[in-house]
């Protein structure tokens, strides 16, 4: 059996992506931080569809490199190797930038930048050894665009593109593909802080005239990590209705 890593998997999105990948058979190892209540959910769904032993869920503060490295430790003396890993959990901040302090600031690029980088350099040499491995690092049509109020999400996230762009050059040779999605306006959680109003005002903004589900980016995730998908590298492809077209 293959195996996901999946960060943020308590998360809507992260746990669509878990289930995904559990009803296609691989073993999800699901990274969270704080949110125990979606992780309980996470495995009430397993259950429902009969995949409760294929899941493997661990805490771990994306910002804490000590707790990085215990659960970097934790996976490998686990499992024998990692075939997947989904780089989904990630932290906003909607606020002026001029009123954003240095530690917000460290904390966005903390987890949605570092944190990604320590999870794929502790997995790397053994896809590189096996030859073979999908990785995918979930941005934001933030990081393509930018968004008033969001700079520092914004710079995080489109890090994470320029990122996704460099190491799919790098281990290309390698047999690993590394592709970036970018979703737009999801029903999650992160948009919670927003209004009925002005959820209806950017389902308006939207081509497709409505807001996305978690399910249709785990779809694309899939896709990505299937063997559909193994002449495809270094891309990043939105899932967001057409918001920035």
């Amino acid at each position: 059996m293959k195996t996901a890593l999946i960060t943020g998997a308590s998360g809507g999105i992260g746990r669509a992506i878990a289930l995904k990948f559990a009803k296609e058979g691989y073993f999800v190892v699901a990274q969270y931080n704080s949110n125990e209540q979606g992780i309980e959910l996470l495995n009430a769904q397993l259950k429902e569809i009969g995949k409760s032993e294929n899941c493997f869920a661990c805490q771990c503060d994306l910002s804490d490199n000590n707790s990085v490295l215990g659960f970097i430790n934790q996976v490998k003396k686990s499992f024998k190797r990692v075939d997947v890993i989904v780089n989904n959990a990630g932290v906003g901040l909607y606020k002026l930038i001029t009123d954003t302090t240095e530690e917000e600031w460290d904390k966005l690029f903390s987890v949605n930048v570092k944190g990604t980088h320590l999870i794929n350099n502790a997995f790397l040499k053994q896809m590189i050894d096996y030859g073979k491995g999908k990785i995918v690092n979930v941005s934001s049509m933030w990081g393509l665009v930018g968004a008033s109020m969001e700079v520092a999400y914004s710079a995080s996230k489109s890090a994470l593109i320029g990122y996704t762009k460099a190491l799919a050059k790098e281990v290309a040779p390698s047999g690993i593909n590394v592709n970036c999605v970018c979703p737009g306006v999801i029903d999650t959680p992160m948009n919670k802080r927003f209004s009925n109003e002005d959820m209806a005002d950017l389902a308006n903004q939207t081509p497709l005239l409505r807001i996305g589900k978690s399910e249709e980016v785990a779809e694309l995730v899939w896709f990505l990590c299937s063997d559909k998908s193994d002449f495809i590298t270094g891309q990043v492809i939105s899932c967001d209705g057409g918001f920035t077209l």
